[in-house]
């Protein structure tokens, strides 16, 4: 009970001049740079549902004056965009799972440092991260494969980062020895000990690489524009681009189209709306990975 006394009179000390001014300057730092994160992209949103002349008019806010909802009409129009996100969700959520599978089971041999071979491995590995075959000798492997015009075109040939397999080799190098161990004398397997103790201890490295893989994924607009040919497989971001050239082509010309007066979509509108169609899907996966950054800094802690 005293020892709590003491602890509590010390973590009410006095702050000085001084430290009281240096919190306030962090303080304003971080509400200035989350300010100019989210503002451009509140923008974004209010100009998605603002109407063309407002935009043109106003450089910047946060609320329209005129309420439109044209430009989601226009993107929404012939249903689309619907199968376009369904495809992104099957090669982010699919490809997501063949990239985890892959480096978890590579990387985990590679962090014991007495496997034979250990260094030539990573070595190679760590090469392909400054030199690459190039994008001729890449679609050459995909057509020689028979995966063109396939969603496996877009996932095996990345299948594993090299960046991210050695962040994933790091974290279970960390990881207490003294708990494999233990489960190699309750006559557990070396599968058994990575699937029952490694990746569980393993969640907050592997949702953080995860997240990075789906994010990877979701973006992905090069890859399905070069090996995809089928309008029926192509992803959300293709299918956007589509309706952008398509709002400017009818804008250019005054192309006739049910939007008010002049029959011209709004052009700047459909942009915003369309980036937004395209962002607020995956920041929806951010709030379910966020406990396991936090739980991050007590992993791995050895109790006595």
């Amino acid at each position: 009970m005293n020892m709590l006394t003491v602890f509590q009179k010390r973590s009410r000390k006095k702050i000085s001049p001084l430290e009281r001014a240096g919190m306030t300057l962090v303080y304003i730092i971080c509400i200035l740079a989350g300010a100019f994160t989210i503002l451009p992209f509140l923008y974004v949103i209010a100009g998605s549902f603002a109407t063309e002349k407002e935009l043109v008019e106003r450089s910047f806010f946060i609320i329209p004056h005129t309420f439109s909802v044209n430009a989601y009409k226009y993107i929404l129009a012939d249903g689309g965009i619907f199968r376009g996100l369904g495809n992104s969700f099957f090669i982010m959520i699919t490809g997501t799972f063949v990239n985890m599978l892959f480096t978890t089971t590579l990387a985990y041999p590679l962090s014991k440092s007495w496997l034979i071979g250990r260094n030539l491995v990573l070595n190679i590995i760590i090469v392909t991260m400054l030199f690459s075959g190039g994008m001729i000798p890449n679609y050459l492997v995909v057509k020689n494969l028979h995966l063109l015009d396939t969603y496996m075109a877009l996932i095996f040939p990345g299948a594993i980062s090299a960046f991210n397999l050695i962040i994933i080799k790091n974290f279970f190098q960390e990881l207490p020895r003294e708990l494999e161990e233990a489960a190699r004398i309750d006559g557990c397997t070396d599968v058994g000990i990575f699937v029952k103790v490694v990746l569980p201890l393993s969640k907050p490295a592997l949702a953080s690489v995860g997240l990075f893989y789906a994010v990877s994924h979701w973006n992905d607009f090069f890859n399905s524009l070069i090996y995809l040919n089928s309008t029926r497989k192509f992803p959300v971001q293709i299918i956007l681009r589509q309706i952008v050239l398509l709002a400017q082509g009818a804008s250019a010309d005054g192309s006739a189209v049910d939007f008010g007066a002049g029959g011209v979509p709004p052009e700047q509108a459909v942009k915003m709306a369309a980036t937004v169609a395209a962002t607020v899907p995956i920041l929806c996966v951010y709030p379910l990975v966020q406990k396991y950054f936090e739980q991050g800094v007590m992993v791995g802690a050895v109790k006595g």
